[in-house]
């Protein structure tokens, strides 16, 4: 079972963008989504991030809405550098390569 947590940034220009982090299966993906109309890219979270992740995690750690379980493993895969992997249906590489 995939956990999503997500929030609202703003770039160095000041506009807003939407970040996205999926817990599943060992990893988490990152991704960003800025505008109504354009995909989601992937995303290279820094401290902030990752401190926001846990901080959304540990309010839903009371309302068990995430086991504690779960919220170790994020807490340990939050350390990790990188975006994170993608992988399954999303996510089709190229017919070139």
């Amino acid at each position: 079972m995939s956990i999503v947590f997500g929030w609202w940034n703003r770039d160095e220009e000041g506009r807003k963008f939407e970040v996205s982090a999926v817990v599943h299966g060992g990893n988490i993906e990152w991704t960003r989504h800025q505008g109504h109309h354009t995909p989601w890219q992937p995303y290279e979270p820094n401290d902030d991030d990752r401190a926001r992740l846990i901080a959304e995690a540990e309010r839903r750690l009371p309302r068990r809405l995430i086991t504690k379980r779960q919220f170790e493993e994020i807490q340990r895969l939050s350390e990790n550098e990188g975006p994170g992997g993608i992988s399954g249906r999303r996510y089709r590489p190229s017919p070139d390569l």
